[in-house]
């Protein structure tokens, strides 16, 4: 199997750029970039190539720059699978709530729904169709604009939205809907759930403004009480919570039934 560097020396070669035209080019880089970091020296490139040496990022950047390289390409030369970042990400479970940030999905072909041999009237099992995707991550949307959108990840301790919200779930969050709503639904599901940043970390739930307080309510079912977050207590508001993807078997909460530990 051919080296990553191997097959970098093989590119430069097909350019036809000697180990000081990389070099000369990785200090021009360096001085737009103001850091010596991105200088690639005769003399690491030649390990680079020959020896096994592996770039840092900031050569990895200078690399890409030079031989017009796609960054996820010469990462997966060298082992490190950026396509699924995601999905390695969400077999770590991690305690408090947080915010996920996902790369904005690009222009993918995949099969879409319509084009498929299932009835959209009725409850699908979709597995082979996964197997026919491959691993997309985000990717399937399409026709969807995810411009605006970033993700959240219910912390596996939080239960403060449980049950519309399980411990566990991925959230998509609209950034262009953080007026916080006065009014308009009817039930608890119509009812928008708001994604917040504030001085501990993050948290969710049904957001109220009391003059210049911001009330943050979660669901009766999780037995927390209200928080009331003052104007000047640092709080934001990312947006709301337009979708969700989540295991509907949570696990047995703990002894404790308070979620996402946060403070004024």
């Amino acid at each position: 199997m051919e080296r990553p560097g191997e097959k970098l020396k093989r590119v430069r070669e097909k350019l036809g750029l000697t180990y000081r035209d990389v070099e000369q080019a990785s200090r021009q880089i360096a001085a737009r970039r103001g850091n010596d970091e991105f200088i690639i020296a005769l003399s690491r490139l030649a390990d680079i190539e020959n020896k096994g040496t592996a770039p840092t990022i900031h050569r990895v950047y200078t690399l890409c720059a030079i031989y017009r390289l796609d960054h996820e390409e010469l990462l997966r030369w060298y082992g490190v699978p950026r396509n699924l970042l995601e999905s390695e990400a969400a077999q770590i479970a991690l305690p408090g709530t947080h915010a996920v940030q996902f790369t904005q999905p690009g222009n993918t072909n995949v099969p879409r729904i319509e084009d498929c041999e299932i009835d959209l009237n009725k409850t699908t099992f979709l597995s082979h169709l996964v197997r026919q995707w491959g691993k997309m991550a985000l990717r399937f949307l399409n026709d969807v604009d995810l411009r605006p959108l970033r993700y959240g990840f219910i912390g596996m301790d939080d239960w403060s939205m449980f049950p519309v919200l399980h411990p566990g779930s991925l959230v998509a969050i609209d950034q262009s809907r953080r007026k916080i709503a006065a009014g308009g639904w009817t039930n608890e599901l119509e009812r928008p759930i708001y994604f917040l940043e504030h001085r501990g970390g993050y948290l969710c739930g049904w957001c109220s403004t009391v003059g210049t307080k911001l009330l943050v309510q979660p669901h009766p079912a999780s037995h927390q009480q209200p928080i009331i977050f003052e104007s000047d207590a640092g709080i934001d508001v990312i947006g709301q919570v337009i979708g969700v993807a989540m295991i509907l078997e949570s696990r047995k909460r703990g002894s404790t039934r308070h979620g996402t530990k946060v403070q004024d």
